[in-house]
């Protein structure tokens, strides 16, 4: 985002100052990362009380929730297009600070339609500024340096997962759920203040399109096989963590681990470890290889699901952190090898990446939440499992050269 690397050129992008180092760099790319997407899981730490309030189905509501994720991959696919032509600075400045619009108007939303509607609306914001910045870094950053910038833009991400939800979860609890919308609001316009300040003019990136159509850029990507399986293992690990992270919400407030607001808002301190691991991933996956270090993070996330399924809340919090660590591990890794594997049109594959990766979201709550509601929690969980397996076997397609 700002001096993204050391090989960055100067004429490309230049921070205000002198640049300060990759610790500074690191931080400030994962601040944005965590003002970019902190509205898109937050919402699920009150999703029993926002439940209650439109007096729906846990499935109608986590659907509801859940549908930035189509905005996100509608908005992925079409900035993935676009993004030579777009100025990085502006793009992200505008999207955030029209994001803050659809945020508070989640507060007087008066029925789920709109509820959702706006849901939507977030997503096309938050996809917006999230497609440019992974493109932005996929393009400017070295081999060597990627794995890290990557890490810590998908740090942001985690950290937004765990910080977003405690948040949503003691604003709600103490001011009521109109004020939990209104104050993301404000962190939206936080977001763009950050960017503002941060970030000098980025030239579109001409120079580094080729002339083929976006639309050929895709379908060129979708035929390199490495790439179609990047693209199906982001698919299902957002398939995977949205059915889990969602409707292990209801689980939680029911016998017998019957947990009031707040309390589920601190269960998802089970975030916290996985700050930390993922900013590991670049480093893991250079030495071990990208194979070996998603299998290792899916099969952690699996272990996971299965302590979930106990009626203990120690192996149920357990679950929960190796879910988290493993599938953002895992996203961290495959985020960073569509952009190694993309030779060219690098925002396009970013963007077809992101459109597929979101449109798992979607997938599993939508599917997963008519199991939960029909059949449990347990055949929710094989729904999971299954997943995380499919993203293992496409993992077999995935290498460098």
């Amino acid at each position: 985002m700002t001096d993204l690397s050391a090989r960055i050129r100067p004429a490309t992008m230049a921070m205000h100052g002198p640049s300060p180092g990759v610790a500074f760099r690191s931080l400030v790319i994962g601040l944005t990362a965590f003002l970019t997407v902190v509205d898109l899981f937050a919402t699920q730490a009150i999703l029993p009380s926002l439940t209650r309030h439109y007096g729906v189905t846990p499935a109608a509501m986590g659907f509801a929730v859940n549908a930035s994720t189509f905005g996100m991959a509608i908005s992925s696919l079409v900035v993935g297009f676009f993004s030579p032509h777009i100025d990085r600075r502006l793009g992200i400045l505008f999207s955030l600070t029209l994001l803050a619009i659809p945020t508070s108007l989640l507060a007087v939303a008066p029925n789920l339609a709109v509820f959702t509607g706006l849901r939507i609306a977030q997503g096309l914001c938050m996809a917006s500024a999230f497609a440019l910045t992974l493109a932005h870094l996929g393009e400017q950053c070295s081999a060597m340096d990627a794995g890290g910038a990557f890490a810590a833009y998908i740090t942001g991400n985690v950290a937004s997962n765990l910080i977003g939800r405690l948040i949503s979860a003691a604003v709600a609890d103490s001011l009521g759920l109109s004020w939990n919308f209104y104050f993301f609001a404000a962190l939206n316009l936080t977001g763009a203040a950050l960017v503002y300040f941060t970030i000098n003019r980025v030239q579109p990136m001409h120079a580094m399109s080729t002339a083929a159509s976006p639309l050929a850029a895709m379908f060129a990507h979708w035929r390199n096989e490495r790439l179609r399986a990047a693209f199906g293992i982001g698919f299902c690990i957002l398939f995977a963590f949205i059915g889990t992270f969602t409707f292990v919400n209801f689980v939680l407030v029911r016998p017998p681990l019957s947990l009031g607001m707040m309390d589920l808002g601190l269960v998802y301190l089970v975030f916290l470890p996985s700050i930390v691991t993922t900013l590991l991933a670049g480093k893991v996956a250079t030495r071990i290889g990208t194979r070996p270090a998603i299998w290792g993070a899916l099969a952690l996330a699996a272990l996971g699901v299965l302590l979930m399924l106990r009626p203990h809340l120690a192996e149920v919090l357990t679950g929960m952190v190796l879910v988290g660590v493993g599938t953002f591990f895992a996203q961290a890794v495959a985020t960073s090898f569509v952009g190694q594997a993309a030779t060219e049109n690098r925002g396009v594959a970013s963007g077809t990446y992101l459109a597929c990766y979101f449109l798992g979201g979607l997938t599993g709550t939508a599917v997963l939440g008519q199991i939960f509601d029909w059949m449990g929690w347990t055949a929710c969980a094989i729904g999971v499992a299954v997943a995380l397996g499919s993203a293992a076997l496409l993992t077999l397609k995935l290498r460098i050269g």
